[in-house]
């Protein structure tokens, strides 16, 4: 993989990272609602104005562009696992940002992903 490959790969990655930082940084700003008929406009132009969540929505666009460029360059069977390596970002930025959990099973599962990621990178 040529580091213009790589960069692509990691751009699109870190751009999905984000994107799903933001979108649930979004909800946390709406708060928790109920679906129903009565509300379905309201929370939905409350969700589809809210600046965090067309944050997220942007940086998943100008993934996929960045995404495109690289499957044009890389291998799909290459490429495609090197997406677990948001899983590993977004686990680490939902405990710093959130407050979320990180247990001794997620991080076992993390360190799963990241010899995966790169077992499939050196082949």
């Amino acid at each position: 993989m040529t580091m213009l490959s790589f960069a692509l790969v990691l751009s699109g990655v870190l751009l999905n990272a984000a994107a799903q930082l933001l979108l649930k940084a979004g909800t946390n700003s709406v708060g928790a609602f109920v679906f129903t008929a009565d509300n379905l406009f309201p929370v939905g132009l409350k969700l589809a104005s809210n600046p965090y969540i067309l944050g997220g929505l942007g940086c998943y666009a100008i993934s996929v562009v960045l995404w495109i460029m690289a499957l044009s360059r890389v291998e799909v069977s290459l490429a495609y696992p090197m997406l677990s390596i948001g899983y590993v970002i977004n686990a680490f930025a939902a405990w710093q940002l959130f407050g979320e959990a990180l247990t001794a099973q997620r991080l076992a599962g993390i360190g799963t992903i990241i010899v995966g990621v790169f077992l499939v990178a050196r082949s």
